[in-house]
């Protein structure tokens, strides 16, 4: 029995040494430089090498990877920001294209902007004019009831007319702070129909 042992075991030991060779080849070894430029190699990585570049190397000498020291919280803190900052870019470049795209397929020539805009503007037009009439009818009768209020010069003035100049004076600043809101609203639409022709202008130059 002793000597099947003995037999045997040259070729079992054999057998294991060429079953470990790939592992024993496959060994690594990691090195750093200080920042007194000194190099530092280790099975593992050095105490040296915390906080430091350290690379991977293979039994060769090749760098297989690269590895960063970690972060410090302003790192983090920076890094963060410049990673968000580059989504918020992304996605205003992808809300863009989706608006140049809605863009050229909503109007076939430049001259058709103008045309949607005169449309836009109608409404609001007429709402305008609407109230400055309106403005002027107030006027009329704010004069006409300043002209009755000095009739009576001295003597008492009728609560009918304090009040009916009240109210005047009331609906004709009401009707100006509408005119004034309509006239923005013409303002917008008119700023936006002129945002839109000069994108439509840049874009379909690009195409040239």
């Amino acid at each position: 029995m002793s000597a099947e042992r003995f037999r045997y075991g040259p070729a079992l030991a054999l057998c294991m040494a060429l079953a470990l060779a790939p592992f024993a080849a496959e060994a690594q070894f990691y090195r750093c430089v200080t920042k007194d430029g000194r190099t530092i190699y280790g099975e593992v990585i050095p105490a040296a090498c915390v906080g430091l570049v350290v690379e991977q190397l293979n039994p060769q000498g090749i760098v297989l990877r690269r590895i960063d020291p970690p972060l410090t919280p302003e790192q983090r803190a920076a890094r963060a920001a410049e990673e968000q900052k580059r989504r918020e870019e992304a996605e205003a470049a992808r809300v863009q294209a989706r608006r140049d795209h809605s863009l050229l397929a909503t109007y076939p020539t430049i001259e058709s902007i103008d045309d949607a805009r005169g449309r836009a503007l109608r409404p609001a037009s007429a709402n305008v004019r609407d109230i400055e009439a309106g403005i002027e009818q107030l006027r009329k009768r704010k004069a006409e009831l300043d002209k009755e209020l000095a009739s009576y010069g001295k003597r008492a003035t009728p609560a009918r007319l304090t009040e009916d100049l009240h109210q005047v004076e009331l609906d004709l600043a009401a009707q100006a702070e509408l005119l004034a809101a309509k006239q923005k609203d013409i303002e917008a639409i008119n700023a936006r129909y002129d945002d839109e022709k000069k994108r439509y202008a840049d874009l379909t130059a690009r195409r040239r």
